[in-house]
């Protein structure tokens, strides 16, 4: 057993669902994309006893017990931290991330095998509408996946590509603003009625541009596509949201970045975070400043954050090591 096991799980960007609960055949489905920052890392270490501390820990224990009962083990003797962590509802698929670097480093921790993505969602009771947050915590990328049928417990993967490594997103939010989470969430979702013809334009417009511009590194038509899409994801959700994006303010700050020219655009699940596609890390830290500078409304934060293509990662300290490999 190690001694220290540390996971590094990046943030994920949910560009839209594909369709919803009230549709016939699959349900939900998405496309998203993972990014480095604001990433998690969470520490696993050898301990007389099993606690949980740091920022998140009730969450922790729901999940470690979550995994405990699905293995039918009890608790290992290890304290589980969280060292660093995105804030919470905010669009950046915090609970995921978090549930599956618990499940990953306790299998690791405990001489398991590491699981395939949806045995790790499945062991800690995430991945019941979205799987792009699983699929991207194993593998990272560009993520597109299908939506369940009924009695699926995990959607299937349909696309995982590499995004270029050279392109960043500046994520931006009101600091003081949140999305919708846990059962405001699910009720939305289930109430919300959604033509069938709408699912069928997401999917070709996903298949056909966006998919196509990201695995030939066109990054003006991917940005095209990604606002199309991101768009037309959010005509679900107007009468929840009071609009494509969730609020005044979030409307306002598309409207000013498109404005400077900046086309892929997008808000992540229900926000408040907005992503903006740039072609380079330049073009994003001169977008970042220049939010910085000149937006007059709500104070916002504004990150340049890189594609990850790896997904996390897993470290390992042996006993007697003082080296995490």
């Amino acid at each position: 057993m190690p001694s220290t096991v540390v996971v590094h799980a990046p943030s994920r960007l949910h560009f839209g669902l594909l369709a919803l609960a009230s549709q016939s055949g699959r349900q939900f489905g998405g496309v998203g994309a993972m990014v480095d920052q604001p990433g998690l890392r969470l520490r696993i270490s050898a301990e007389s006893t099993w606690r949980t501390a740091g920022p998140l820990a009730p969450r922790l224990e729901a999940a470690a017990e979550r995994w405990c009962r699905f293995h039918d083990r009890e608790r290992p003797c290890c304290s589980v931290v969280v060292e660093k962590a995105p804030p919470q509802h905010v669009g950046l698929g915090v609970g995921t991330q978090l549930a599956l670097s618990v499940a990953a480093g306790l299998s690791s921790f405990c001489g398991l095998p590491a699981g395939t993505p949806p045995e790790l969602a499945i062991s800690v009771g995430r991945g019941l509408r979205s799987a792009v947050g699983t699929y991207g915590f194993a593998m990272g990328g560009l993520i597109v996946e299908r939506g369940k049928l009924p009695g699926e417990l995990i959607s299937p993967l349909d696309t995982r590509l590499d995004l270029p490594p050279v392109w960043r997103f500046v994520l931006v939010r009101p600091l003081d603003a949140r999305g919708l989470s846990g059962e405001m969430e699910k009720s939305a979702l289930d109430e919300t009625p959604v033509p069938v013809n709408i699912s069928e334009e997401l999917i070709a417009e996903v298949r056909e541009q966006l998919v196509p511009a990201a695995a030939t590194a066109d990054f003006g038509a991917f940005a095209a596509s990604l606002h199309r899409y991101c768009r037309q994801a959010g005509a679900f959700y107007v009468r929840q949201q009071g609009g494509i994006y969730n609020g005044p303010v979030l409307t306002a700050l598309v409207d000013r970045i498109q404005s400077w020219g900046h086309v892929g655009v997008g808000q992540s699940s229900w926000g408040p975070t907005l992503f903006v596609a740039q072609p380079d890390a330049q073009s994003a830290r001169s977008l970042a400043e220049r939010l910085w500078q000149e937006w007059d409304g709500p104070k916002l934060d504004a990150i340049v954050a890189e594609p990850n293509n790896s997904g996390a990662k897993v470290e390992i300290a042996e006993p007697n090591s003082a080296a995490i490999r």
